[in-house]
């Protein structure tokens, strides 16, 4: 027994270093995916949508917003640990906040390839942006001008400075300068906003002149220590993340909420209707299988199979809204709840576990019966076709020769064998547990993770969308590895080895 609890355990520890490199793959999939996804993150952090769509009206304070948030999420850090990239481009293009800005230095390098004068431009119309930022004119500087028109044309300088920094076509990037230099040369006050810009227009002519394209065809490789995809997998010593090996999944997009709490709140109810629906299923299936086999081409078999197929034909979506309007429907009968899994109050205060159970019972029977009727025929004719399969060996003709009675025959000999096939179907519950059923728990208006799903991808809420992808990889493999071990304790034939 010690020997047979010592392989096993010993096959499990296998079996789990066999699934992590599929693990560090998962990771690294989901990863890719959060920092390629479109859209920038801290956009979507920061309210600083501006009336006109004008970049250049943002306020201080919104901009420390962003500087804040770029560091919680951990995009101040480089990507992964090594970057393969050319001889032109610097070590630290990553501190570049904007994501458009940092996009558009990088095109000028590939197009350049002289990285210290475009940093020089870049820095330089970062001075004049700063200076047009917090400049405001007073009442001497405005005589002699239209205030409203003066105001129109600041406005404009400060959208077109702040929209060059993001932009690296040349053309584009001429005519924004010229338009800028036009508007400065209309007002007298502006000579030092002038001086600082004119000296912008020699850095980016300098690009022009120093170009070293041949960097950009030099190979280099620089190593991070700290890294996004590190501090994704094991947080920041706990300032703003602690990893997902801890269970943390980052802050939604949506609510600023951290992830992992939304998915501790909603699994629950996914979780339960799954394990329900699975042991209802596993109940009713498995007895009728077994049947149908043990009187194959009788007309227990035969009808049951016309009956369940029938109810597998049937669209869960269709019998959902079916039994709504049948036994949720003050016109017919109304009998059960339409929606929710408790009344809108809530549980009465103090309610014990029983009494709970007592008040959701009502509103469980109609989801429970939809998540579970689809898996009748499936399970069942797998359940059959193992079982007659099992039931043609040679020990079992041996076993009924032998005198056996025909229940001992089946229920000892046959069906622990002829389980293999259903313990395959059984791992598939975890991964399904966290995805849960979108239509119906839209339907019922289930509080679960399948209608967290489809608002996470609405949203376009990607941290939830990887943590859910993260986890159903996860359980996926937790689902095989049960299965292994239970296919070596059903089947003896099969070694932990």
């Amino acid at each position: 027994m010690c020997g047979k609890i010592s392989r096993m355990f010993r096959y499990i520890l296998k079996r789990i270093f066999i699934f992590i490199p599929t693990l560090v793959i998962i990771t690294l999939l989901g990863f890719l995916i959060s920092i390629n996804a479109p859209g920038d993150p801290v956009e979507r952090m920061v309210s600083s949508a501006q009336s006109g769509g004008e970049v250049g009206t943002q306020s201080v304070s919104q901009m420390k917003d962003k500087l804040f948030w770029r560091k919680k999420l951990g995009l101040d850090l480089p990507v992964f640990y090594f970057s393969v990239t050319s001889y032109a481009y610097p070590d630290t293009l990553y501190k570049i906040g904007d994501k458009p800005e940092r996009e558009a230095l990088s095109r000028l390098i590939a197009d350049h390839g002289n990285w210290n004068a475009i940093e020089q431009y870049h820095n330089g119309l970062i001075r004049f942006c700063d200076a047009q930022l917090f400049f405001k004119p007073d009442t001497n500087q405005l005589k002699g001008y239209e205030t409203n028109k003066v105001i129109e044309d600041l406005n404009q300088i400060k959208f077109e400075a702040l929209s060059l920094k993001a932009s690296y076509e040349e053309a584009v990037m001429q005519a924004k300068i010229n338009k800028i230099q036009t508007l400065l040369n209309k007002y007298s006050f502006l000579n030092d906003s002038k001086r600082l810009f004119d000296q912008v227009v020699l850095d980016h002519q300098n690009i022009k002149n120093t170009e070293s394209k041949w960097k950009n065809y030099i190979p280099k490789i620089a190593f991070y220590k700290n890294n996004q995809y590190h501090r994704w997998l094991f947080g920041d010593g706990g300032e703003f993340s602690k990893g997902i090996i801890r269970g943390d999944f980052g802050t939604s997009y949506v609510t600023k909420q951290p992830i992992s709490e939304v998915i501790y709140s909603k699994i629950g109810w996914s979780l339960f209707f799954t394990l329900l629906s699975v042991i209802l299923a596993y109940f009713v299936s498995i007895p009728i299988g077994v049947k149908a086999a043990a009187n194959r081409g009788s007309r227990f078999d035969k009808s049951s199979s016309i009956v369940l197929f029938m109810l597998y034909s049937m669209p869960s979506f269709w019998l959902a809204t079916l039994l709504l309007m049948t036994f949720a429907n003050p016109d017919v009968f109304h009998w059960l709840p339409a929606s929710g899994v408790k009344p809108a109050i809530g549980y009465p205060e103090g309610a014990g576990l029983f009494e709970k159970i007592k008040i959701s019972f009502p509103y469980i029977i109609l989801p429970a019966i939809c998540y579970t009727y689809s898996s009748f025929a499936f399970l069942s004719r797998t359940m059959r076709v193992s079982m007659i399969e099992i039931v043609g060996q040679d020990y079992i003709r041996t076993a009924k020769a032998k005198g056996l009675q025909e229940n001992t025959v089946i229920w000892k000999h046959a069906f622990r064998n002829s389980l293999l096939p259903i313990i395959t179907v059984f791992a598939n519950i975890f991964p399904a547990a966290i995805g849960g059923s979108v239509i119906l728990e839209s339907i019922f208006t289930i509080p679960g993770m399948g209608s967290e799903a489809i608002f996470a991808i609405q949203n376009n809420n990607y941290p939830m969308i990887i943590a859910i992808l993260t986890i159903t990889g996860f359980l996926t493999l937790v689902g095989y590895l049960i299965s292994d071990i239970l296919y070596a304790l059903v089947d003896p034939r099969i070694s932990y080895k």
